[in-house]
């Protein structure tokens, strides 16, 4: 019972981390990388505020400012430096590595064991609720997320953001301005990300200065995990999906890891959870097909049939 709530109170956690990776890859339609670099940003932020005494919500908040800046500088990189999206975000991220190191002071590692964190005020104030506790909070707060998302979405901003990522020489011919667009939903995505990062600092008791690598694995799984399951017909089914999806991650990963899966290979773990979700839709896609194929030859050898040709039945067999 521990080990299932531990793997939900991480992949709720995780689930603001994908709420932003859906924004950039799903909505803008932009392959951002800079999310290993922020999401290690939030979290070295929020720990070296709290350590020094800051507040963690003011510290909480903190770290959303500053992913908001990050993928703000990304998107600038790309719209205005007209650097091609990939290299944009490699860039973003190999800088933030050494921002990271500044705003940690030079420390790979802060602890924060014996510190007031948000975790723990949540705990404190709903001990009645015992192991529960936790996890209904972060369920609160990502829902809350989702509901903002699901309402910005449908805003004349947000429907901007989506029609820049489907089309965007439609959205220009509308004299809008795509460079802007871009350069609000990598900024809103980065926040997400480093308010993630922030919250599982607090979370795991550290923040670390190689936290955020394969975070964006991490997202995309997510994603195409709740798409694969839970389906994205609407905005707020595929973002209710991209939280199912996180949860899903985390219970698959840790049921791995309880069945002898050695920490040193999540990453590969990781990797085969995405390429297994990325090629079943296909493989169930495609065996869909042949039973419709299939029984639309059925259906057409027997209405030849009942029309009493049977050499052209038997055509219709022996094209099949």
């Amino acid at each position: 019972m521990v080990v299932i709530l531990g793997s939900i109170e991480s992949g709720l956690i995780f689930a603001i981390l994908a709420l932003g990776v859906y924004l950039t890859f799903r909505i803008l339609d932009f392959p951002d990388l800079t999310v290993d670099g922020s999401f290690a940003t939030g979290g070295a932020l929020a720990a070296t505020m709290i350590s020094g005494g800051v507040s963690p919500f003011v510290s909480t908040i903190s770290a959303i400012g500053i992913g908001l800046v990050v993928g703000a500088v990304t998107g600038v990189l790309h719209t205005k430096g007209k650097i091609n999206p990939l290299l944009a975000g490699i860039l973003s991220m190999i800088a933030l590595y050494s921002i990271n190191l500044r705003i940690m002071q030079g420390k790979a590692n802060i602890p924060l064991l014996g510190q007031d964190t948000i975790i723990s005020q949540i705990q404190d104030k709903l001990a009645s609720m015992g192991n529960f506790s936790l996890v209904v909070s972060l369920a609160i707060i990502v829902l809350i997320i989702k509901f903002i998302i699901d309402w910005f979405l449908h805003t004349e901003i947000g429907l901007s953001i989506r029609a820049t990522g489907n089309n965007p020489r439609m959205i220009r011919s509308f004299s809008a301005n795509t460079d802007t667009t871009i350069i609000v939903g990598l900024s809103l995505s980065n926040g997400l990300v480093a308010l993630s990062g922030a919250i599982y600092a607090q979370y795991q008791g550290f923040a670390d200065i190689s936290m955020g690598i394969g975070m964006i694995i991490i997202g995309l799984a997510s994603v195409i995990i709740g798409e694969a399951i839970f389906g994205d017909r609407s905005i707020v089914r595929a973002t209710f999906a991209v939280i199912g999806g996180a949860i899903i991650y985390r219970l698959v990963v840790a049921l791995a890891m309880r069945e002898g899966l050695a920490p040193t290979d999540m990453k590969l773990m990781t990797a085969l959870i995405v390429i297994a979700a990325l090629i079943m839709p296909k493989i169930t896609s495609g065996i869909r097909d042949k039973k419709r194929r299939a029984n639309r030859r059925k259906t057409i050898e027997r209405a030849l049939q009942k029309s009493g040709s049977p050499s052209q039945a038997g055509e219709v067999k022996s094209n099949a």
